[in-house]
């Protein structure tokens, strides 16, 4: 395989250190002889870059890495672009979370008000990114998509950029059989799950390990514990996330039927996480004074010190799961992921255009889809609800359609009226003026 050249677009996100690892942690079988960092946040990428900079050293010497704000220097004959993108930054997201919660309604980054807010930003930012990727690399480049809310931007990308060579991914799913694994004492390479749904609105219909089916096991357990076990795990230490593995209990104890993604909680718990939720505190605020802080407090005292700690970030499923799909786009025997992909009949009662995550095989010839079939009454209507909701924020978006959003905000199942909606939506217009398109 030759060496290739990844540029990593949110190169000031924290997660970049843990990519980096990940990738330079596989040079023997995906050897790369380039890695870029492009940010529109100079300051913020180049204090990120002291901590890549000590984590190149330390695997890979050898392997070029930089810094850059010019989209002609960080995508000229890339091989694979490694998108991460967060428009408006936690400042932004804070915003999203507490209007919503000031309103009554749940307040979170990726699903319902929130995720609908951070979608509206992000969508054409993304779509510059692909004219400048299509500009500039080479050409059979890949671009993998963490950019959230996934989603939204990959049903926007593909009625705007249908041709794009963009992948959309999301490690939630890989993060929950990471738990899985720890719970059923395997390793996490040996699952291979059944799964349908939306981004962050899915799924699992089965669990194989080496061919063997575990999901009775972990149902039993989902229903006792939800994803809670003894090895917590490491990427999601945080108070909230507990809370979330465990709200798997309350959603299995209802619908027993498939494994839900964590994200759901919001959707079939809304009040729920409303009441145990701090209209003061929220998620926001704790991964700023959580992974956002050690990062930087980390890079201050390397500044001071020289003092360099590998314990400050985590690789993680974020790291791991994006490095290997790319290998696997390059390997012959690829691989198998959980990818958000074009329908086109896949699940056989859903639109042939929504954006479905669902298993695929992954080579270098491509994603081959595996046909998910009839799905029941319950699931398709609550798919179809969060699916009509979805579009018709790409379509405001695309119209500056004021009525499209707030069609959008009333469909979404965490609000619970048109009154709501349109509270929430108009404020949301003031807080993202300088980011939003202009909504008539």
């Amino acid at each position: 395989m030759n060496a290739k050249i990844i540029t990593i677009v949110g190169g000031g996100s924290t997660y970049t250190p843990g990519v980096v690892k990940a990738i330079l942690s596989k040079k023997d079988t995906f050897p790369v002889k380039e890695i870029r960092a492009y940010d529109i946040d100079e300051e913020r990428q180049n204090d990120v870059a002291i901590i890549v900079n000590e984590v190149v050293k330390a695997i890979c010497p050898e392997c070029k890495f930089f810094t850059t704000t010019d989209p002609k220097t960080a995508f000229e004959n890339t091989n694979f672009v490694f998108a991460q993108i967060r428009v408006g930054k936690y400042a932004m997201r804070e915003q999203d979370e507490k209007i919503a919660l000031k309103h009554g309604a749940v307040g979170q980054e990726t699903c319902g008000c929130g995720g609908l807010a951070y979608g509206l930003r992000t969508i054409y930012p993304m779509v510059e990114i692909l004219d400048m990727v299509e500009k500039y690399a080479a050409p059979n480049h890949w671009i993998l998509n963490y950019s959230n809310p996934a989603a939204i931007v990959a049903l926007a990308l593909k009625k705007l950029r249908p041709n794009a060579r963009i992948i959309n991914i999301c490690d939630m799913p890989v993060a929950i059989m990471n738990s899985m694994a720890d719970i059923l004492h395997c390793d996490p390479h040996d699952i291979k799950p059944d799964y349908f749904g939306l981004n962050h609105f899915g799924w699992f219909t089965n669990i194989w390990v080496n061919g063997e089916s575990r999901f009775a096991e972990l149902k039993q357990h989902a229903m006792q514990h939800g994803y809670l076990c003894d090895v917590p795990d490491e990427q999601h230490w945080e108070p909230s996330w507990v809370h979330t593995y465990g709200n798997v209990k309350p959603m299995m104890e209802r619908f027993p039927d498939y494994l839900p993604n964590t994200y759901l909680q919001y959707y079939l718990l809304s009040q729920d996480i409303v009441d145990d939720s701090n209209p003061d505190y929220t998620r926001a605020n704790e991964v700023m004074d959580g992974r956002e802080k050690t990062l930087f407090d980390a890079i201050k005292r390397y500044k001071e010190t020289g003092a360099y700690d590998d314990g400050m970030f985590v690789v993680g499923a974020h790291g791991t799961f994006i490095v290997d799909l790319a290998e696997s786009l390059c390997r012959e025997n690829g691989g198998r992921y959980l990818l958000i992909v074009k329908n086109e009949g896949a699940i056989a009662d859903l639109p042939d255009d929504a954006m479905v995550e669902i298993p695929c095989y992954v080579s270098p010839r491509g994603i081959e889809k595996i046909s998910i079939g009839h799905i029941p009454t319950f699931y398709k209507g609550m798919i179809e609800q969060q699916y009509a909701c979805e579009k018709c924020l790409v379509e405001g978006a695309m119209e500056n359609s004021y009525n499209k959003v707030l069609q959008a905000f009333t469909l979404n199942k965490t609000i619970k009226s048109s009154t709501q909606a349109k509270a929430i939506l108009d404020e949301m217009i003031i807080a993202n003026k300088a980011y939003w398109p202009e909504l008539k």
